[in-house]
């Protein structure tokens, strides 16, 4: 099986550097005339991402969107991502898992184990329990050739509160990322370890340098980002993705449009 970080790269390369979350809030609900109810969910998710997977990098459902619903959501959430992978997409699933100990090593199993419903290509995880608590996340998807996202730097302004906190010689991001370094270390063409950094978090100041690993940006679009930002803050980097959902899920429900919005953003955040 060619790599994940390699498989990234290729769809980049293929389809254009973009993430489309597959969000079904309330509002696109409503706003589809599908209605905030579990068989919305099921016409608005399995319809988008049918539109959408065959023609974007990557797709990236928000878990939490889902479970809302319940046991029933969940399931949506899994026909999901085996939708998003039979059409040849990278699928993130965007649970933001973060734990200790035992819970950790569950969170692993579900979100990277082999033969879960639950796994995609990779997860986000969550670090602020500390980095070392990430290990058996980190482990699984060694051993299964999935990737994760650490969040780093996120786009919410309050974040800066935490993530730009000093913590030693550093800031707490910065502590994120050089642990994530290590554990892309000396990984071909990148490792497998990526980070989140928002759009729209204003000035970059952490080092990247060493990083070795895809970075995943949502913002672009409704948040505020521009593909401007994204030039400014990463320039030309490998495994850059930018992330959006609103810009390109508002083109729905027609799956003509929502196609035509994914390549026309895409196209927009071309280097």
């Amino acid at each position: 099986m060619t790599g994940f970080a390699e498989r990234v790269l290729a769809a980049l390369k293929e389809r254009g550097p973009l993430c489309v979350g597959i969000d079904p809030h309330r509002a696109l609900l409503e706003a589809w005339g599908v209605g905030d109810t579990l068989d919305g969910l099921r016409r608005f998710a399995l319809a988008a991402t049918e539109a959408i997977a065959p023609v974007a990098a990557v797709i990236k459902p928000q878990s939490a969107f889902f479970e809302r619903f319940g046991a029933p959501g969940v399931a949506v959430l899994e026909r999901v991502i085996a939708l998003g992978r039979e059409a040849g997409a990278i699928v993130i699933v965007d649970a933001k898992r973060g734990d200790i100990g035992s819970t950790m090593a569950a969170y692993a199993d579900a979100y990277l184990g082999a033969g879960s419903a639950l796994a995609g290509d990779a997860v986000t995880l969550s670090p602020y329990a500390g980095y070392s608590a990430l290990r058996p996340a980190l482990d699984m998807a060694a051993k299964h050739d999935r990737g994760v996202f650490v969040l780093a730097l996120t786009s919410n302004p309050d974040g800066a509160a935490v993530q730009r906190a000093c913590s030693g010689s550093g800031t707490v991001a910065q502590r994120i990322l050089d642990a994530t370094a290590s554990e892309n270390h000396g990984a071909r063409p990148l490792g497998r370890v990526g980070v989140v950094i928002g759009a729209t978090v204003g000035a970059l100041d952490v080092d990247l340098d060493a990083l070795n690993g895809p970075i995943l940006v949502p913002g672009l679009g409704a948040q505020g980002g521009t593909p401007a930002d994204l030039a400014r803050l990463f320039g030309g980097r490998p495994g850059v993705i930018p992330s959006t959902s609103r810009g390109v899920l508002r083109a729905g429900p027609d799956p003509a449009a929502l196609r035509e919005a994914t390549r026309r953003t895409a196209d927009s955040v071309r280097g």
